[in-house]
């Protein structure tokens, strides 16, 4: 549903835009070109496979990448947190939607069309930079995930994973300051497992005071022990 733009100059995660730091005529023309959508927690962004006319900025909530196997089995590719931005690279390499998006939360994003999106970079070469930076930091992301799939048992990929998301709602200050909200079934989707292997494993985590757990929220507890069972390395 679409809504009333918010000013790009005021947006509270500004500062994390690719497009910060563009001169004020071409930053109050983006804001007046793009188009600001709400979506209720569940609804469809858009669909892998579909034609990407665009990328979009998330203003607000939490975003799920994922792709369905054959069997409508759904895998977690990455959680999308406000200041972030979707649907880059098909547009980059003009190739359809990669995967799938869906709300999380009640969220807002804002949609910015390929045309608007490639005269700014094409403008503005440190845009291209911050991009190329993206692609690059999402490479990493995707290879990792493959070798922990691949060489990790469960147990040490959920450690990793938590302290992942730990990590990423701390810095962008949500959900209280580092607390993980999400359903048991998306962590099972994001691991790459059952969702009935993560309630057991996060049970035995709670046990060993690892993590703290009411209802869906997830607090790390002991970083320190995760990573040694996650085999992780983080700051």
């Amino acid at each position: 549903m679409p809504i009333l733009n918010v000013n790009c100059d005021e947006c509270p995660v500004h500062r994390k835009s690719i497009f910060r730091g563009i001169d004020a005529c071409d930053m109050l023309d983006l804001s007046l070109k793009k188009t600001c959508y709400f979506y209720r927690k569940g609804q469809m962004i858009f669909y892998e496979g579909k034609g990407a006319l665009g990328i979009y900025c998330v203003n607000q909530g939490k975003i799920k990448i994922f792709k369905l196997g054959p069997e409508g089995k759904e895998q977690i590719i990455r959680v999308v947190l406000p200041g972030e931005v979707m649907g880059l690279r098909s547009v980059v390499s003009g190739r359809p939607y990669s995967a799938s998006a869906t709300a999380l939360d009640d969220s807002v994003c804002c949609f910015i069309s390929k045309r608007k999106f490639f005269q700014l970079t094409i403008k503005y070469p440190e845009i291209s930079q911050r991009i190329m930076i993206l692609l690059s930091q999402l490479l990493d992301g995707a290879e990792n995930k493959i070798t922990s799939l691949a060489q990790k048992s469960v147990r040490e990929r959920l450690a990793e994973t938590l302290l992942s998301l730990d990590e990423a709602f701390k810095s962008e200050k949500c959900n209280d300051g580092g607390i993980i909200s999400l359903s048991r079934e998306d962590l099972a989707n994001l691991v790459g497992t059952a969702t009935e292997t993560v309630i057991r494993l996060l049970s035995e985590f709670k046990h060993d005071e690892l993590v703290e757990i009411r209802g869906r929220k997830i607090k790390v507890l002991n970083k320190k022990e995760l990573l040694k069972i996650g085999k992780a390395y983080y700051a």
